[in-house]
């Protein structure tokens, strides 16, 4: 009989382990959840929107506590609306191949209510701490909110054609909260900024509803692609780029842009054009992602160099 003591192999990693593991998955799948919940990228173009239009507003000298003020009040006004709307659209959006994964229309949170409680605080509360300080500022929260929740995603967007044309509307408020936070929220070139977002946006979501059309010509909502064509709504999203690359341009006879603003915009308005003018040509899925993406990346562009001619 072998007296001598048993070893043992030692795991190298400690049973203990295995929970935190379990908590750190369960933390980051939650996280993932809200950003998709919030819109978190809509959320920080709108912000950077904002921030475009207070630095016009404010010839790039906007002060500290008044830049606090925009960020907080916008990231919270930008992520307790999009909550609402995803709120509002879970059923819509179960039934659609680009948004089934999101986390209410996949049943991820087991109390939609949660939700709607949550967007609605999120708003108040912005307006709660932007009120004493900014009356200007508040008013435009509200409207962005407004816009998006009630104008478009209830009443709108259901009914008409024209649905993401005014909808374009909540972005426009976003950067007219900026020239608010800056004391002059009329100044003439954050108006301009506002008007472009606003004619822009339908490139952005008709591009996007045409890679997608089969999705909406499944439901009961009247998205332009899905109902007059490729070709025909690429030559409408060509229009809304030629007036979106106008008013980019228009935009340099700001003293406070010149050049450093021109040169890019001009670029990146030239990529645009070609791009949607290929669309009406080529009406592909392929296609339209693209178109799609590179408006994204027109936008930013736009609102990088007014950071960039403002603050240099």
């Amino acid at each position: 009989m072998d007296a001598r003591p048993r070893a043992y192999p030692i795991s190298p990693h400690p049973p203990a382990t295995a929970p935190a593991a379990g908590i750190a998955s369960g933390f980051l799948s939650a996280l993932s959840a809200l950003v998709v919940l919030v819109k978190l990228r809509v959320v920080l173009l709108l912000m950077l929107s904002s921030f475009g239009g207070a630095l016009l507003a404010s010839g790039g000298r906007l002060a500290t506590g008044n830049l606090i003020l925009l960020l907080v009040t916008g990231f919270l006004s930008a992520s307790g609306a999009s909550a609402l709307n995803q709120y509002l659209e879970r059923d819509l959006d179960a039934r659609m191949r680009r948004t089934h994964k999101r986390p209410l229309a996949s049943g991820y949170f087991s109390r939609p209510e949660a939700v709607l409680e949550a967007g609605i605080y999120l708003i108040l509360l912005a307006v709660l701490i932007a009120l004493p300080f900014n009356v200007m500022l508040t008013l435009f929260l509200i409207l962005g909110a407004l816009t998006y929740v009630g104008i478009y995603t209830m009443w709108l967007k259901s009914r008409t054609l024209l649905n993401i044309v005014i909808g374009g509307a909540a972005g426009s408020f976003a950067v007219l909260s900026g020239s608010a936070a800056a004391g002059n929220w009329a100044h003439p070139t954050a108006v301009g900024l506002a008007l472009l977002i606003f004619v822009w946006t339908p490139i952005h979501f008709w591009s996007l509803a045409q890679a997608y059309r089969d999705d909406y010509a499944g439901t009961s909502i009247p998205m332009l692609p899905a109902l007059v064509g490729g070709r025909a709504s690429a030559g409408w999203i060509a229009l809304h780029a030629g007036a979106t690359i106008l008013i980019g341009l228009l935009l340099s006879v700001d003293p406070a842009l010149g050049w450093l603003y021109l040169l890019p915009v001009s670029l990146g308005g030239l990529w645009l054009g070609s791009l949607s003018i290929r669309l009406i040509f080529t009406p592909t899925r392929t296609q339209a992602l693209k178109l799609f993406n590179v408006s994204n990346i027109y936008l930013g562009l736009v609102l990088l160099a007014i950071c960039g001619g403002t603050l240099l």
